[in-house]
């Protein structure tokens, strides 16, 4: 069961470069539950629930980003985890 949750939005070069399947790789390697979108106005917007370590490492990485990326900006909204999701799914 998390005990934190975030919304995060990133913004940059996030499209087209393997971000989804990026932030769904290390989603699974900390544990995190929630899902990843690409939004039309160019930006990237993740729903992670866990751990806060666990969150805050995945944070850390998601502002990376996969080899082509170039992030500008993460926009972090924390939340009460809705505990509803049961895996990471990238959404489309």
């Amino acid at each position: 069961m998390a005990d934190k949750a975030c919304e995060i939005k990133i913004e940059g070069r996030v499209q087209g470069v393997g971000f989804r399947f990026f932030t769904q790789d290390k989603a699974r390697e900390y544990g995190i539950k929630g899902y990843v979108k690409n939004l039309y106005d160019g930006t990237v917007e993740v729903l992670a629930e866990g751990s806060e370590d666990k969150l805050n490492g995945f944070i850390n990485d998601l502002k990376s980003g996969p080899s082509m990326a170039h992030v500008q900006n993460t926009n972090i909204r924390w939340l009460e985890p809705e505990n509803r999701y049961e895996s990471f799914t990238i959404e489309y």
